[in-house]
């Protein structure tokens, strides 16, 4: 069973890279931040305080998520767009630092990844929590700038707030108590900045047939 692990801070390319990898591998991909951003849609639908960790993690085990390579789908909405707006981008780091539903999303995506027997999985804890026993295990980065100006040429926005969003995010991922933003010593590190997506899953894909 092949598990190729992918994270990474905002903005550096883990989507994009990620879908494509997996096509080339013929594997299922999953975005496990969106995971997250569809509880924290959810809980703001649902009026619940994201800082009342007990009523969120009760609305995470009680909730069903479906998710395919282009949609999000929980208790039955569609959440594809909400998840990337403003309101629950601004909202998520309050639910990824709940370890109640990181305890529950993470074996959500282990079983996940049995049940698709493998699987191309992107985070910000894959490596390092999630499946640290993957195929193989990859930390994308790029310079703030470009990651800044790529989400800008995504969703719009002004690049200096954005970076500073984004260097904020950073921020609350690396620095949280379970399971912080990390480079772990076995992976492979690629910085994006200047690098076409081509380049870089060619580089992955080599990676990948040589360990499997």
């Amino acid at each position: 069973m092949i598990v190729v692990a992918i994270d990474g801070p905002a903005g550096a390319g883990k989507s994009t890279i990620a879908k494509a990898l997996a096509l080339k591998l013929g594997l299922r991909y999953l975005d496990t931040g969106a995971m997250y951003r569809a509880v924290t849609f959810a809980a703001i639908n649902a009026k619940i305080n994201l800082t009342d960790q007990d009523l969120v993690a009760d609305l995470t085990r009680r909730s069903e998520m479906v998710l395919t390579n282009d949609a999000v789908f929980i208790n039955g909405l569609d959440a594809t767009t909400a998840i990337r707006g403003v309101q629950v981008t601004s909202a998520v780091s309050a639910v990824a630092m709940n370890s109640q539903v990181r305890t529950e999303l993470r074996e959500r995506q282990r079983q996940w990844v049995t049940d698709h027997k493998g699987g191309v999985v992107e985070g910000r804890d894959i490596g390092s929590v999630v499946f640290p026993d993957a195929t193989l295990k990859v930390y994308l980065t790029a310079s703030p700038l470009v990651r800044a100006q790529r989400r800008v040429a995504q969703s719009g926005g002004n690049v200096d707030e954005i970076a500073q969003g984004i260097a904020a995010r950073d921020a609350q991922d690396s620095s949280r108590s379970d399971s912080p933003l990390v480079q772990t010593s076995d992976a492979a590190i690629i910085d994006t900045s200047d690098r076409s997506i081509e380049d870089v899953v060619s580089q992955l894909l080599k990676l990948v047939l040589a360990k499997s």
